[in-house]
């Protein structure tokens, strides 16, 4: 059922979080008259010149070399992730940890998986801030677990959980798969429900992970592997599992 008013707003890290880990939810609501918009928070263009070594070769992975070619091509490519599911794509400037700064200029992370530094702690309180600016009563919001434990997912359910709103949580898809030990302490007091998941939902949440081109590689070991595992994921589950606090 459509409520007047109301819209499904995904908190998404970076710019395919939440098509990989809900991209067939999206597309069944968005199908069903539902709006949905993905706000993707770590995705702002560095000001900084220079990058670390460690963006320099995740930059090279990805086929790209200046910072600005790598967001720009990523922003395009999550317009068209958003597209194939029927949602509206909406970008943050807050820079992802491989760009990001201390006061004197350091770099800060040299790899993801990493509990957030003490020097970032107000870092969740301006997320809080920017999503609280642009939210409206009737808003519904889907946060990922943060499973794996890459410090931007860390970060950003910090953020979310300040707003002090009822939440859906999903897992992080592919971390899911690769750290599934994760999903329990992530989830632990929450109750589990479970979403049908259409066959054109399916279909469409495989073809806006194939969107992000860039990042396919990285995150599968195929585009084979990768519609294997989400198939399983959602034979597994019986559709689209998602968490809310008792």
């Amino acid at each position: 059922m459509v409520k007047i008013g109301m819209r499904w707003i995904y908190i998404s890290p970076h710019l395919d979080d939440a098509a990989l880990s809900a991209g067939g939810w999206i597309y069944d609501q968005t199908q069903s008259g539902n709006p949905v918009e993905i706000w993707t928070f770590m995705c702002g263009f560095p000001k900084a010149s220079q990058l670390s070594p460690f963006a320099q070769a995740l930059h090279r992975s990805w086929g790209m070399t200046s910072a600005r070619e790598v967001v720009g091509g990523r922003r395009k490519e999550d317009k068209n992730a958003a597209a194939i599911l029927g949602a509206k794509a909406v970008h943050f400037d807050f820079l992802d940890c491989i760009y990001r700064q201390d006061k004197k200029g350091n770099w800060l992370y040299s790899t993801i998986f990493i509990d957030p530094l003490p020097g970032e702690a107000d870092l969740p309180k301006q997320i809080a801030a920017a999503i609280s600016a642009r939210l409206k009563p009737t808003d519904e919001l889907v946060c990922q677990l943060s499973v794996g434990k890459h410090v931007d997912h860390v970060t950003v359910r910090r953020a979310v959980e300040l707003l002090n709103r009822p939440l859906h949580y999903v897992a992080d898809i592919p971390y899911l798969f690769n750290t599934p030990e994760h999903l329990k302490p992530k989830a632990a007091g929450m109750k589990k429900k479970v979403e049908r998941v259409s066959r054109a939902g399916l279909s469409a949440w495989k073809e806006a992970i194939l969107a992000y081109e860039s990042q396919i590689s990285m995150l599968f070991k195929s585009p084979r592997v990768m519609r294997g595992q989400i198939n399983d994921f959602v034979s597994n589950y019986g559709g689209m599992p998602f968490w809310t606090k008792r």
